[in-house]
């Protein structure tokens, strides 16, 4: 059997009906581009949200001053003294899946340099803080135990503060007052972006926290007590251990309810991401569709093919022509379309997919799984739509075929 033949003279039947083609081909690219965009879009949200989980921290720990419910009053950070840095110093030395530890002391604030004013917040916290936050300095250097010890006017400040109040100038050594603070920029972290709750986390400045505590705050407790565990895996029952001191150390009663919380962001993303996967995964599930509708109207086209080239069939079938090569080439023509349109729509969709990531800001990723899938896909509907009208016509008896008008 001739096989390229066979091809060949399935491609020039097609051609002989262009438009017809064109809007079976068209069914197939719609459902194709639909399904790589569909792909795209839900893979960048995904790595966004991965994003978001990195800058949380070096497997974060979290504890707030003040319980969820106390006593049937809603409490949280700033409006109970129950931490401590006796506290935070007891974790340390008594959780051993807990490897960093810092205080957090923070407040609105007001920020002055020469004509300039910003109103941001300042963070009191220890230089271990900078590590657990996977946060570092991109000019200057960080503060030290030594600046925590002396309570020294010192400070590092975000992006966002740099820029409102210094442009693109350089202000690692400058002094600038924080509330009536004079202070001296030490460091510019390295720009970090929103937080999971959608906060700049450029806009804040970070201090000793005792300079915090001592010169602006004017208290010896603390909003929160932030660390890393030593694994992943170990960040829920890092912060089980650390309640279970805290609540050692605060001489809580069983019945008596925690007068601090734990949070857990990361709790909060993962749900992000899960929600993101089933999102994409019904997306996709709804841009199947229109490879369906497209695969359906291959069958309608290649049974109105055999239709209209009845007679035409019953001649080849009496010239010699076998049952297998009949079935060949109208298979074949259903292929080609799928093929061309499985082509076009990739085409389509990976264009489709950057001129979308431009649009929303994000950075697109074309999957080569998804693109090979897709092209797998569109084979899988040209033979599968194309099976039954090609065994239709190999079916056909030839002198029925030849009285066929």
């Amino acid at each position: 059997m001739n096989y390229f033949g066979i091809l060949e003279a399935a491609y020039r039947d097609l051609l002989r009906n262009k438009m017809r083609s064109l809007l079976t081909v068209l069914g197939i690219t719609i459902g194709i581009a639909a399904v790589i965009c569909v792909v795209a879009i839900g893979k960048a949200g995904q790595d966004q949200v991965e994003r978001q989980m990195s800058n949380l921290g070096d497997n974060y720990v979290w504890i707030e001053a003040g319980g969820r419910d106390i006593n049937g009053v809603q409490t949280g950070t700033h409006t109970i003294s129950s931490l401590t840095l006796a506290d935070s110093i007891a974790i340390k030395n008594q959780v051993s899946l807990i490897k960093r530890i810092s205080p957090n002391v923070a407040a609105a604030t007001q920020v002055v340099y020469g004509n300039q004013n910003w109103h941001t917040i300042y963070r009191g916290v220890s230089p271990d803080y900078f590590d657990i936050k996977r946060w570092y300095p991109e000019q200057g250097a960080v503060f030290t135990d030594e600046d925590v010890e002396n309570a020294a006017g010192v400070c590092v400040i975000g992006r966002t503060v740099r820029d409102q109040l210094f442009g693109s100038a350089n202000p690692v050594g400058e002094v600038i007052r924080v509330d009536r603070l004079p202070c001296k920029v030490v460091a510019v972290l390295q720009p970090k972006g929103l937080s999971f709750s959608g906060q700049d986390q450029d806009d804040q400045i970070i201090m000793p926290y005792t300079t915090a505590q001592k010169k602006l705050k004017g208290t010896i407790w603390l909003d929160d007590i932030v660390g890393s565990a030593v694994s992943q895996a170990s960040v829920k029952l890092a912060g089980q251990q650390a309640g279970a001191v805290l609540r050692d150390r605060h001489h809580l009663r069983p019945e008596e309810e925690d007068d601090f919380d734990i949070r857990s962001p990361e709790d909060i993303i993962q749900a992000q991401m899960a929600a993101s996967r089933s999102l994409t995964m019904l997306l996709i599930a709804v841009a199947s569709v229109s490879l369906v509708v497209g695969g359906i109207g291959i069958m309608n086209v290649m049974l109105v093919s055999v239709s209209e080239r009845t007679r035409e069939i019953g001649v080849r079938v009496a010239v010699g022509a076998t049952e297998g090569a009949i079935q060949f080439q109208f298979l074949g023509e259903s292929v080609m379309l799928s093929l061309v349109g499985g082509g076009a729509g990739v085409v389509a969709g990976i264009v489709g997919s950057f001129v979308i990531g431009n649009v929303l800001g994000w950075a697109m990723a074309i999957s080569p799984l998804s693109i090979v899938v897709a092209a797998g896909f569109s084979i899988a509907v040209g033979v599968f739509f194309g099976y039954y009208p090609a065994r239709k016509a190999s079916m056909l008896n030839p002198i029925e075929a030849l009285r066929y008008e």
